[in-house]
């Protein structure tokens, strides 16, 4: 039985969910098959047809975006008549409505060099600084290319070869969620899919794997982390929740949190493997190079320079350009993997420091934000909201992530050119 403040709480939450319903970033910005076959037609050398008209023609909105707006600010102006001003949960759910209203807003300007400039305010970009004087994602992808450029092919193994089709893929996958998510409410479900730009996407109660493809066991182990433990989990999570079911939902800021977290487990769970990084970094050169002027031939090339077949490199390269056009900036959305992996160590690290362990599993609880955790926490001592019951092992045991972190705040002092001066002897490649 809900108290008068958790009912009104929950009912605006409610409306929340519904208004946000009809909303599909991805689904509303994607290509059709007919434009690969002319890009492809073309041997590569003509930019994709797209802009502001093919959008509305091909893609129109399935909803009206500006009675959808007007929805949206009828229940910010609920919050603060309900809930006041200086609320806790009344400002998560206002900034929610503002964001989606910003997404509507970007949906609306698709096909223009305006739709970038609103996805590098919900996204970011990709010279934007952690804080005064620190490197950029596009200073991330520089270092982290340079060192995979000296492992090469020294860590592969067998788990590397793609002996798995998608229906066999999706048979493994299955049964491995079975096993983690326990709860007999939860339907989980693992499914083919032939209109997913990546190989694997992640929705309420159900992972929807690539057609056609062949997967790794590595690549079957990062969605099993990735996709279920922390999409799926979290979803399940936000569910649950009695009250404020909006943490079943998220706006592009939670986006950059989940995708995060989702690194960072596979991180943790050593799931994480070169190849897997080195896609991630293209990833932000590619925005970066967009960013910067490049176009979708300039940006296709680049990722068939780093070895990707001309398949691989029209869906990478789609990914940078889907909902803007061929030559005027990117959607930065893949940014938030890299992005949220930094975001989210650094403030693991300092919950460590400061002794607030007990937040970090609210990471997890639903579809949050790193500036939501501290009212999350206050509101699951309340019993407003109730503590996640999808974990990741690695989320689970504290004390061993603890210690993993203090490490770590010690070892970000060292001066790691200076010790690479210092062990030059015993760096020695032994070789010619």
């Amino acid at each position: 039985m809900l108290s008068e403040y958790q009912q009104v709480i929950f009912e605006i939450s409610e409306r929340i969910v519904a208004a946000q319903k009809p909303i599909r970033i991805l689904d509303s910005i994607k290509w059709d098959t007919e434009i690969q076959a002319n890009f492809f037609k073309s041997k590569f050398k003509k930019l994709p047809e797209i802009d502001a008209e093919y959008y509305q023609r091909k893609n129109p909105l399935q909803f009206d975006p500006f009675k959808k707006m007007q929805e949206f600010h009828e229940i910010e102006r609920t919050i603060r008549r309900t809930l006041g001003q200086f609320s806790g949960v009344g400002s998560i759910m206002s900034r929610m409505c503002h964001e989606y209203t910003r997404v509507i807003e970007l949906l609306l300007w698709r096909g223009t060099e305006k739709f970038t400039e609103i996805s590098q305010e919900l996204y970011g970009s990709s010279e934007d600084a952690f804080h005064i004087g620190a490197p950029t994602l596009k200073d991330l992808a520089s270092l982290v290319n340079q060192t995979l450029a000296n492992i090469k092919d020294q860590v592969v193994t067998e788990a590397d070869d793609k002996t798995y089709t998608s229906e066999e893929t999706v048979q493994i996958l299955g049964e491995r969620l079975a096993n983690y998510f326990t709860d007999k409410n939860h339907n989980v479900r693992v499914e083919l899919s032939d209109g997913i730009v990546a190989d694997a996407a992640a929705g309420a109660e159900r992972i929807k794997i690539r057609g056609n493809m062949m997967f790794s066991e590595r690549e079957i182990k990062t969605f099993e982390v990735h996709e279920g433990w922390v999409h799926l989990g979290s979803t399940m999570n936000g569910m649950a929740q009695p009250t404020c079911t909006f943490l079943s939902k998220g706006p592009p800021s939670s986006t950059i949190t989940q995708e995060g977290l989702a690194i960072i487990t596979e991180v943790f769970t050593f799931t994480a493997y070169p190849k897997r990084l080195k896609r991630l970094m293209n990833r932000i050169i590619g925005v970066n190079m967009a960013e910067e002027g490049a176009n979708f031939l300039e940006v296709f090339h680049f990722f068939r320079e780093q070895g990707m077949d001309e398949e691989e490199s029209y869906q990478s390269t789609i990914r940078v350009f889907r909902g803007s056009l061929p030559d005027k900036g990117p959607f930065t959305k893949d940014l938030c993997y890299s992005k949220g992996f930094i975001l989210i160590y650094n403030y693991i690290r300092l919950a460590v420091q400061r002794g607030l362990l007990s937040q970090i599993p609210v990471l997890f609880i639903g579809k949050t934000t790193l500036e939501d955790i501290h009212i999350l926490s206050d509101l699951v001592e309340e019993g407003i909201v109730i503590p996640p019951r999808y974990i990741p092992p690695q989320f689970q045991d504290l004390a061993a992530l603890s210690a993993w972190m203090c490490y770590s705040l010690f070892l970000n002092k060292i001066d790691l050119q200076r010790m690479a001066t210092d062990f030059k002897s015993m760096l020695q490649s032994g070789k010619g």
